[in-house]
């Protein structure tokens, strides 16, 4: 099993930056690819991005490129996903998941393992 947290959600203005963190848990952290979505009211569960077991390659959606940066460290067993040039479509709740091998995907069915969520409000 594996207790995912996340934190630093919040209210931010247009153009502001957040630092989610995703904390992890129980069974050998590193042995994981890990991914964010987000899922803003009356929509789908979306993938943000993702990174592999030992954060040597990551991927992003469309909407993350350019703006977003996902990593983590294993001596904190923690993923991170930096947020920059925000705006009120990024509005959401955002996930942290877990996923057994160690590769992530864009595919929300694929993860065994979800954090409860944080809030991320960009608005003015």
């Amino acid at each position: 099993q594996v207790q995912l947290v996340e934190s630093g959600g919040g209210l931010v203005q247009p153009g502001g930056s957040l630092r989610l963190s995703c904390a992890a848990s129980g069974r050998t952290f590193s042995s994981y690819a890990m991914g964010w979505f987000r899922q803003a009211l009356g929509k789908e569960r979306e993938f943000v991005a993702g990174i592999n077991w030992s954060g040597s390659s990551t991927y992003y959606a469309d909407s993350a490129k350019g703006r977003f940066t996902i990593s983590r460290d294993g001596a904190r067993n923690t993923v991170y996903l930096e947020m920059h040039s925000l705006e009120p479509e990024d509005t959401a709740v955002y996930y942290c998941a877990a996923r057994d091998p160690r590769a992530p995907s864009s595919d929300r069915n694929l993860y065994d393992y979800w954090g409860q969520g944080t809030q991320v409000t960009v608005s003015s």
